[in-house]
Formats: structure tokens, C-alpha cells, sequence
């Protein structure tokens, strides 16, 4: 399991919910997928924060840090 965020939003443009990982944002073009559910957009979202991972880490590149969101 990771540890990562995803922000799942529907559009009413597109008819997809689509995922947004805002610890990736920096470094991936956002949103990063997308799915005709909400549960094949987690599915994605899961399979899409794996494949940067493993992206990077062979390619010897830093990993972001998962965050956690401060509410104040």
C-alpha cells in the first residue's frame, strides 16, 4: 500500500472522474488519469503512482515525500 494522496474529481467536461497526486504535481503533467468510476479511477490512480515510482527510482531520480494534509 502507498502512502501517496490522490484527489478524485468528476468532470462534467470530459464525463471521467479524474486523479490528481499533488505530491507529483511538480513533475507530472496533472491529472495524471482518469476512470469511468470512481473505483477504476482509484484503481488507475494506484497503478499510475507505482509506475512513477519505479520510474524514478531505476532511473535513480529522487522520490517525492507522501504528505499529509494540514488543516488548520
Amino acid at each position: 500500500m502507498n502512502r501517496y494522496s490522490m484527489i478524485i474529481q468528476w468532470s462534467n467536461e470530459d464525463q471521467l472522474f479524474l486523479v490528481t497526486i499533488p505530491e507529483f504535481a511538480n513533475r507530472v503533467v496533472m491529472p495524471c488519469t482518469y476512470g469511468k468510476t470512481r473505483a477504476e479511477a482509484i484503481i488507475n490512480g494506484e497503478e499510475v503512482i507505482e509506475m512513477y515510482l519505479e520510474a524514478w527510482q531505476s532511473e535513480g531520480e529522487s522520490i517525492p515525500d507522501p504528505s499529509t494534509l494540514q488543516i488548520a
